[in-house]
């Protein structure tokens, strides 16, 4: 069974070859207060000063720890026959360090490399293996000890800083906690068993190491803390005995500390030596890890082939790298105009969700937008019955129409359907942007291996923009045309318009005669009918005489009242008014070309009669064209524009881009394609070995 942690160590080594943490290895992390004795133990475990010493912070990047067991015949042979023991480092390859002090040397130059010289902290780890045949197979982290106050240049977060490190690497839940406490603190006080409670509620995977117990006052021991009444940790408690800061001064070593520590406990703890002490440490972390290494091999195993999975998708959207350009080239501007295409018709792979798009967007614009817009058009909108009047008399000209003339209306429905003109151009103008955001739709979605050619994306999208861009005044004029032809030929024997004249014709007939009915019996139906509203005896005509003569100069009481409102008043005041000026030949002149303003007034029967054929005309006749444009617009554009850039796409693309003198330049993969596609590929190799080291494990029965 110790044979599985040299696999979580080949394991380690797969990883660490693509410098990535995603698989969560099993490990025993190191955690305690500054100046607890971590490194102290860690040497212990080891056999050979190698950590860096010191006051303060001396441990400021995680220092993950592999030792590998060596058989004291087999140094000679392994890696280069460099000694019994020997240390590797990640981050120089392949080099082979045999003098401790010189790795004690480099751990404390690649620190200062990352970390600075101001006793800051990163959790950039470093990475070390020793080779030897006095060690046990084990994976330990050296972690940043705990501290309350920021000394020296160290920044005010500091506390924080170590803390979140701490927890980001005991949360791994396939880790072992090795909580460091001296013995000559209280253990209520704890921080290494407080921070690993928050972690590990049940203390499932929390091992103590009590320290310093040769420290502790004179007439004390730490009997009742090693056996667990004080504070109780399921994984147990073992107390050691470190160096003194004398003995590393004195180059005392590790075998020699180790014996010292042997006889101290069957001096002091004669009943717990068996069970305390770094020999037992080092093999209770042996086994320990062993076992939690044959719990986690399961759920490890399924990671490691749901990652394979996931990265060897990644590296299929990354594609391949590019062999023979032509047919790449070809295959992407096909692949990207179908899609461009099943976009617009709704057959694209990649339905859009959150909103309209493509074909289905068009749609809306043609039948929801374009017709609540041509919908929500008011037939008689800015015309008033002045307007209306004003046509009308412009169109009889100096003699008095008994008909409402045709040519009135006519002007004034040609003006009410050149308002249907600008809702259709922006239909037009909706259409077309939708047809640009397909683009983007399929640049993101649906031919993804367009991003790894910028420059062919970007020039696919300058083609098709080109493309729109053309057809859009032609649309355009076509949809303006369309406007024009109603304009140009007002057809009155429409059926449906001749339809709508006849029912009107009926209204007004049944109208006049219900008002006749309504006449009183003393006045004769002949005059009331054919002379308009009777006129009391020196009362003037009805007030329609307003509105078609000028206003004569300003008159007195006298002259409103002898009748000088009308036409034969004024020229009679004008012959007894003044001259306009001397030796004028003309004495109250009236000027005949002033303009008539409209006034106010209530409308006489027969303006009312015309005012409403006219409107009732407009509006059937204007409806019958809204009908027409609300059809016609939509063939247009989908003949002019959307059905053309379909059919045109693929060989409009193929023109402008593939050409041998441009393959070159529109297949350069982005630098960062390149770089990700690389990464996705060492990962899935490095996956694909894991998976094969745990095949190995059941071969092996080791599992």
């Amino acid at each position: 069974m110790d044979a599985l942690i040299p696999v979580i160590n080949k394991l380690q080594d797969v990883f660490n070859t693509v410098g990535s943490d995603i698989i969560q290895l099993p490990q025993i992390a190191v955690v305690g207060t500054q100046s607890s004795g971590k490194s102290s133990v860690l040497e212990s475990l080891v056999g050979r000063d190698l950590l860096p010493r010191g006051t303060g912070v001396v441990t400021r990047r995680p220092l993950i720890l592999q030792l590998v067991y060596v058989d004291p015949g087999d140094g000679l042979k392994s890696d280069d026959g460099r000694g019994e023991q020997w240390g590797k480092f990640l981050h120089t390859k392949n080099q082979i360090f045999t003098d401790f002090d010189e790795i004690r040397q480099e751990i404390e130059n690649e620190t200062e490399r990352v970390s600075g010289n101001n006793k800051g902290i990163s959790d950039e780890p470093i990475h070390l293996k020793i080779f030897s045949p006095h060690v046990v197979n084990l994976t330990l982290v050296d972690l940043p000890g705990i501290t309350k106050v920021p000394v020296g240049d160290q920044p005010n977060d500091i506390e924080i800083q170590i803390r979140d490190l701490i927890l980001k690497h005991i949360s791994n839940p396939n880790c072992i906690i090795l909580a460091v406490t001296a013995a000559n603190t209280d253990m209520a006080t704890s921080e290494a068993l407080k921070v690993a409670r928050e972690v590990d509620l049940d203390g499932r995977r929390t091992l103590a190491v009590v320290t310093k117990l040769d420290l502790m006052d004179a007439g004390t021991d730490a009997m009742d803390v090693l056996m667990g009444r004080v504070i109780p940790v399921k994984l147990g408690l073992i107390g050691v005995v470190n160096r003194s800061q004398l003995d590393i001064n004195n180059k005392k070593s590790v075998t020699d500390s180790i014996r010292d520590e042997h006889a101290f406990l069957q001096k002091k703890y004669p009943s717990l030596a068996t069970r305390n002490g770094t020999k037992y440490l080092a093999r209770t972390l042996n086994r320990l890890l062993m076992h939690h290494i044959r719990e986690c091999l399961p759920e490890l195993k399924t990671r490691i082939n749901v990652l394979a999975a996931q990265y060897q998708s990644l590296l299929n959207s990354y594609g391949e790298p590019v062999e023979d350009q032509s047919a790449t080239l070809l295959q992407l501007i096909t692949k990207f105009a179908t899609e461009y295409c099943n976009t617009i018709e709704g057959t694209a792979k990649y339905i859009e969700t959150a909103e309209l798009c493509g074909g289905a967007r068009i749609c809306y614009i043609f039948h929801e937008t374009f017709g609540r817009t041509l919908e929500s058009v008011d037939p008689l909108g800015g015309l008033s019955t002045i307007d209306i009047l004003t046509a009308i008399r412009n169109a009889t000209g100096p003699r008095p129409s008994l008909f409402v003339p045709e040519v009135s209306f006519e002007l004034l429905v040609k003006k009410q359907v050149k308002r249907l003109e600008e809702p259709s151009l922006r239909c037009v103008e909706l259409v077309h942007e939708e047809m640009q955001r397909i683009i983007q739709h399929c640049s993101n979605y649906s031919t993804q291996e367009l991003q790894r050619f910028p420059k062919l994306h970007e020039a696919i999208v300058e083609v098709v923009t080109s493309l729109l861009r053309k057809r859009l005044p032609i649309t355009n004029e076509m949809v303006h045309n369309l406007v024009a032809i109603e304009l140009a030929y007002i057809n009155t024997k429409h059926p449906d318009f001749a339809d709508a004249c006849g029912v009107m014709n009926n209204n007004i007939e049944e109208q006049r005669r219900n008002r006749m009915r309504e006449l009183p019996t003393s006045v004769p139906r002949d005059k009331s009918v054919g002379k308009g509203p009777a006129v009391a005896p020196g009362e003037p005509p009805p007030a329609e005489v307003d509105m078609d003569r000028p206003k004569a100069p300003a008159a007195g009481p006298q002259g409103e009242q002898d009748g000088t409102g009308n036409w034969r008043g004024m020229l009679r005041k004008g012959e007894d008014a003044p001259s306009s000026g001397p030796g004028s030949p003309l004495r109250g002149a009236v000027n005949l070309l002033d303009v008539p303003v409209p006034v106010a007034r209530k409308l006489s029967s027969r303006e009312q009669r015309d005012c409403e054929v006219i409107e009732r005309l407009i509006k059937s006749y204007f409806l019958i064209v809204r009908k027409n444009i609300q059809d016609s617009v939509p063939k247009a554009v989908m003949h002019f524009l959307v059905n053309h850039v379909k059919d045109s796409l693929q060989s409009e693309l193929v023109g402008q881009l593939y050409k041998s003198g441009l393959l070159n330049e529109l297949l350069t993969e982005s630098e960062d394609m390149a770089q990700r596609r690389k990464e996705a590929a060492d990962m899935l190799q490095a996956l694909q070995k894991a998976s094969q080291v745990i095949a190995e494990i059941r071969e092996t029965h080791l599992w």
